[in-house]
């Protein structure tokens, strides 16, 4: 049976892990897209609150979390360590198999940790409505709820071909009180733009991004959140690792590997930041893995420069792995993990060696998700799919070598609101699909000139 360890709501972490303190070298700034030069704090405040851009900024290791964010984390945290031994024994692995179970948030994923203290250092200085993009929903369904708790307004750009797969989370996002429209739409100058190319466009979350953005910058009330890729989401993601840190310890347990899916890097920063901090501190040796799709394989594929991180070219310009900011994945992809580019600081990791980068294919993705589900009995988010297929690798080298490794996987969200794409694979219509090098090699020609 499967073994779960908790901790009392006393052991919600008290404040958040900034990796940046214990890198080796900083990530390069985020520039300013008019003129090309480091950007400063007044340079974002017309999009963040300077609460949230000193966080982006801070050199601090740890940064202390507001006591009415915690009271609301609360409602779900501190988060389950769940040992999956059923999955263990049907893989026939002598490896220890441990994961992280996000989906007990209300949204039913990671992303209230940070949609929370967003929304709460936005209210702090003023602001009333949050502005955001969402792909699969999580995202958007999750800063609605942090909204509605936090009696602010949310506005929704969901991405078109999301909005029509996945209408349980648009039913959220609403049933939460935001208003959701599908993108590309004609509310916005960059929909309209889009729209005038490409009237059947199945949008982006580049251009969602974009139209949520156009919004938030013509109003004094309105400020735009971002759900993954900064430095401060990926900061408030950390309570994930922190927690499991000292679950592990009344497993009388430490991961050999800590494996988390990748779109943007959020969920994936939250479990193993804190690990590659012991890492470097302390000198442990676990070894990190960010697992992408192979439709969207920003670490894996694309090129680590500095780039626009919306389709209009309207948000400072990062360094970070990209496809080019006109990137829009492929319809038939089913799996979440759509942005064209990945975090900052997460792709600073990557290049200076500190983490992995694999990426699978879809129907590899939901073949693992369905063996861990006809174990354990949870149906995982198609997102945590990809990270339960290395998995699920990794547990097959373990039984063919006899290492008795230990495990540990960050389960993002549970799959209650993405049954369509697991009727598509279960009934065989799931297809592959590799993004092909001549389309990234031509994005790539697109990329600013820094």
């Amino acid at each position: 049976m499967a073994i779960k360890y908790l901790l009392p709501e006393d052991r919600i972490p008290t404040a958040w892990y900034n990796v940046a303190a214990d890198l080796p070298a900083p990530p390069p700034p985020p520039l300013h897209p008019g003129t090309l030069q480091p950007a400063s704090p007044d340079d974002l405040a017309p999009l963040f609150p300077m609460g949230l851009i000193m966080q982006e900024m801070s050199p601090e290791r740890l940064i202390e979390i507001p006591d009415e964010v915690r009271e609301i984390y609360r409602l779900w945290r501190p988060t389950p360590l769940i040992r999956a031994a059923r999955w263990e024994k049907a893989l026939d692995t002598p490896a220890k198999i441990y994961f992280k179970y996000e989906g007990v948030s209300p949204a039913g994923s990671h992303k209230p940790n940070t949609a929370v203290a967003q929304a709460w250092y936005n209210k702090q200085e003023g602001i009333t409505k949050l502005t955001t993009e969402t792909g699969a929903g999580q995202w958007g369904s999750a800063l609605s709820l942090a909204c509605q708790l936090l009696g602010m307004e949310c506005f929704v750009y969901m991405v078109k071909v999301s909005y029509f797969q996945k209408p349980y989370r648009r039913s959220m996002i609403r049933l939460w009180g935001a208003e959701v429209i599908p993108s590309p739409s004609d509310t916005t100058e960059c929909g309209r733009a889009i729209l005038a190319q490409d009237p059947d466009s199945p949008g982006s979350l580049g251009i969602a991004i974009s139209e949520a953005v156009e919004v938030a910058a013509k109003r004094d009330d309105t400020h735009y959140s971002l759900g993954s890729v900064l430095s401060h989401v990926l900061l408030h993601q950390t309570v994930i690792g922190q927690e499991a840190i000292e679950q592990l310890g009344l497993a009388d347990a430490y991961p050999d590997f800590v494996v988390g899916c990748v779109g943007g890097g959020s969920n994936f920063a939250g479990i193993a930041f804190p690990f590659l901090g012991e890492n470097i501190k302390k000198g442990k040796k676990t070894r990190l893995i960010a697992v992408e799709p192979a439709a969207c394989p920003s670490m894996t594929k694309g090129v680590y420069a500095f780039d626009y991180g919306d389709t209009a070219m309207l948000t400072p310009l990062v360094k970070m792995d990209t496809l080019g900011h006109d990137f829009i994945p492929p319809g038939i992809h089913a799996g979440g993990l759509r942005y064209h580019g990945m975090a900052p600081m997460l792709s600073h990791a990557y290049h200076l060696g500190l983490v992995e980068a694999q990426s699978v294919m879809q129907t590899d993705a939901f073949s693992a998700g369905v063996s861990f589900s006809r174990s354990e009995g949870i149906i995982p988010a198609p997102e945590s799919n990809h990270a339960i297929a290395v998995v699920r690798q990794l547990a097959e080298d373990c039984k063919q070598s006899g290492d008795e490794k230990t495990i540990l996987f960050n389960m993002s969200g549970h799959g209650h609101f993405d049954m369509s794409a697991y009727d598509n694979y279960l009934d065989g219509k799931l297809e592959d699909y590799a993004y092909p090098e001549e389309k990234i090699k031509e994005a790539m020609k697109c990329l600013p000139k820094v």
